[in-house]
Formats: C-alpha cells, structure tokens, sequence
C-alpha cells in the first residue's frame, strides 16, 4: 500500500493566487475588445459595455465590423480577443 500526504497549506495559497489571476480576465479581455474596435466617431467604442463577464458591442453594425468590414479590424474583434483571453488564462494558469 502506498500512502500520499498532501499538504494543503501548500495549495490553498496558489489556488487563491490563480483564482485571483482568473478574476481578471473578462476586464483585461473587455480592454482588449475595446482597443482594437475601429474608431471613426468613437460611437463602437462608446457603446461597447462590460456586463459581468459578458462584453456587449451594443450598436446596430457589431456584426459588420466584427467580419471585418473596417480595414481597422480586418479580423474583427471578437477572434482576436478570444485568442488574447486564451493566452492570458494559459499565462495565469502556467504560473507559481
């Protein structure tokens, strides 16, 4: 029989730190989706809402520019956030 001791002491501290880590991430992908939305007027820009953990692009052509209709955002916004948010979920969950 083999026994395995776990000191939980040990864990508790890292699973706060990322759990912290986490809880920063609808914000940080909200900046994200903000910075490359294109601006001519600043009306997407205005009208784009962080609502909980949800980013709301609240203006009637969202869905043009997020196919690329500006050559602002070729790609969109939605694709490269998500991209950006996976990249800082595997960052925050990488660490010590």
């Amino acid at each position: 029989m083999t026994r395995v001791r776990l000191k939980t002491s040990n864990i508790a501290p890292a699973l706060d730190r990322k759990i912290k880590g986490l809880e920063t991430v609808p914000k940080s992908g909200y900046d994200h989706f903000k910075q490359i939305t294109p601006i001519d007027k600043g009306n997407a820009r205005r009208r784009t809402r962080l609502q909980g953990s949800t980013i709301k692009a609240d203006y009637p052509y969202a869905v043009r520019l997020d196919q690329g209709w500006s050559k602002q955002a070729p790609k969109g916004m939605v694709q490269p956030t998500i991209e950006f948010m996976s990249k800082l979920v595997n960052k925050i969950m990488r660490s010590n």
